[in-house]
């Protein structure tokens, strides 16, 4: 079962003036330049408006304007040992150098997202639950350390890609909201990742990882699910997990005032105590927020009053249902339902941080640089590019130049990432699908999100070589060394130097496995 909790958005003003100006210090704070260490985090702003964080979870940036300690940890596939990753400096970005030294040459595993208050609520693997069958015993994955790459303020960061089967939780927590007690919280997502799978979430949840009943828990949900409840349009839905139900307004179902979302960077909020209740959104790169829904709880039976039980999961439902996806970059739960005005002073930090999908260089084979990979093979095929289709997932060439549509220009543009099995090879993101990556099934090419699996890792991770026709370079599969990406009949494979598949034709092989570096074209 989908579990939903949205908190209703309960307006207070600031009761003093003195609260005011504190709230605008955070502000002006929030909105300075982001080359500077930020002198507030969302968390002091919090503070500010007397709902302090009770839990602060964050691989990109320090969440209080003081905090140094680590935000994450990491272990590299290659021995096991693990590795905190800390901010640049005091209230900064994650030391993404870090984790890219210590992790070289192997994969790496996000095993630890620390609680940045001091409650000490840190997030670790999930114990798989109870749904949708019985109880399987082992954990949910973890979370691939190099799939979701950023920029923030400039600086190089990871967020934690959640492919379905990979969740976070703690069941025993300091401070969180239990009962009908107020609360808040906001996460920023990858706009673009999601699915309609149970449950992307971010939240309040049962102790027990069961379902335990309408009302046992209240998170952020991110998706396009339409089981239980649905928005405008044809999602995603910022909408809220509160067991038993999604929910997008009072009522289960459809509510128009829900509106689809499709920032790249999202910021989601929600809060809520006695029969009150908010759901509010926006862009996490510039802007201010909307509130989606504000009012009374759910009017089906079991939501008022609440009976949360203040557990926090990440990735998964309240009863660890976990056949969602998406990508998590920051989020803080809070003691208090915060006024619309500390929220709005959070949002100002945020946007003023500097989210970006980092990818800045052009026509390199260097991670998170923009390219476009063009044929070699003579005469057929030099104006033919590496792109994917629109109407499925396979991955073909096609004649692209400066008159193509602009869809066909996306197509055929690719974001070099560090190689999700092997950081000193390569994976390939499109450039206008994050989240999608190439790889292979089949020896075919496609375009698909992660499974989770390290099988889809190495599927998904290919390794420069010097052109095999001597022009240009090659890309060899880390799973399958003989095989090469190769293009055979306009249509993408991995492909060796004869063997039993067609594909493995001798003639032309090392021209169709050698491509050109060029310049993006979208």
């Amino acid at each position: 079962m989908i579990k939903p909790p949205w908190i209703r958005s309960v307006r207070r003003a600031l009761l003093a003036a003195g609260a005011t100006a504190a709230l605008a210090a955070g502000l002006l704070a929030a909105t300075a330049t982001t080359s500077q260490a930020a002198t507030q985090g969302p968390c002091d702003i919090y503070a500010a408006g007397s709902t302090p964080c009770v839990a602060a979870h964050s691989t990109t940036r320090a969440l209080y304007g003081a905090y140094n300690g680590p935000l994450y940890q990491v272990k590299r596939a290659s021995d096991n040992t693990t590795k905190d990753i800390g901010p640049l400096n005091a209230g900064g970005v994650a030391d993404a150098a870090q984790q890219d030294a210590f992790c070289a040459n192997t994969s790496c595993v996000i095993t630890v997202i620390y609680d940045q208050s001091p409650k000490g609520n840190n997030l670790t693997q999930a114990l798989r639950g109870h749904w949708p069958g019985p109880a399987e015993g082992g954990n949910d994955n973890l979370a691939n350390a190099f799939e979701a790459p950023v920029t923030v303020g400039g600086h190089k960061a990871y967020g934690v890609y959640v492919a379905p089967g990979t969740g976070y939780r703690n069941n025993h927590t300091n401070g969180i909201a239990t009962g009908d007690q107020p609360e808040g919280m906001y996460a920023i997502f990858n706009g673009k990742h999601f699915n309609g799978g149970c449950c992307f979430d971010y939240g309040n949840a049962e102790t027990t990882g069961n379902d335990d009943g309408n009302g046992t828990m209240e998170a952020l949900y991110f998706g396009n699910s339409k089981g239980w409840g649905w928005g405008s349009g044809n999602g995603p839905w910022v909408m809220a997990d509160l067991e038993n139900g999604l929910f997008s307004g009072v009522n289960r179902g459809f509510n128009a005032n829900d509106p689809s979302v499709n920032n790249r960077f999202l910021t989601a909020m929600l809060k809520g105590g006695p029969n009150q209740w908010a759901i509010r959104g926006g862009d996490a790169q510039s802007g201010g927020l909307s509130t989606f829904y504000s009012g009374a709880r759910p009017n089906a039976t079991g939501y008022d009053p609440m009976k949360k039980q203040g557990a926090i999961i990440l990735g998964i439902g309240g009863d660890n249902s976990n056949t969602g996806q998406g990508t998590f970059y920051e989020g803080v739960m809070t003691q208090g339902s915060p006024s619309d005005a500390t929220e709005n002073a959070v949002q100002a930090n945020i946007t003023a941080a500097g989210y970006d999908s980092g990818s800045t260089s052009t026509g390199t084979l260097t991670p998170g640089s923009r390219i476009s990979l063009r044929a070699t093979t003579a005469p057929c095929c030099t104006s033919h590019y590496l792109r994917h289709n629109d109407a499925d997932t396979k991955v073909v060439i096609s004649s692209i130049n400066s008159a193509s549509s602009a869809t066909d220009k996306a197509d055929a543009t690719w974001i070099v990432r560090a190689g999700l099995a092997n950081t000193s090879c390569l994976s390939f993101e499109s450039a206008d699908k994050p989240g999608q990556f190439l790889r292979h099934f089949n020896y075919q090419l496609n375009l698909n999100f992660d499974s989770g699996s390290s099988a889809f890792a190495q599927d998904a991770t290919f390794c420069p070589t010097a052109g095999n026709s001597g022009v240009g370079t090659s890309f060899q599969s880390v799973n399958f060394p003989t095989k090469y990406i190769r293009h055979y009949n306009y249509t993408a494979y991995i492909a060796a130097n004869g063997g039993t598949n067609t594909w493995d034709n001798t003639k032309s092989w090392a021209q169709d496995t050698s491509w050109l570096i060029a310049s993006p074209w979208s």
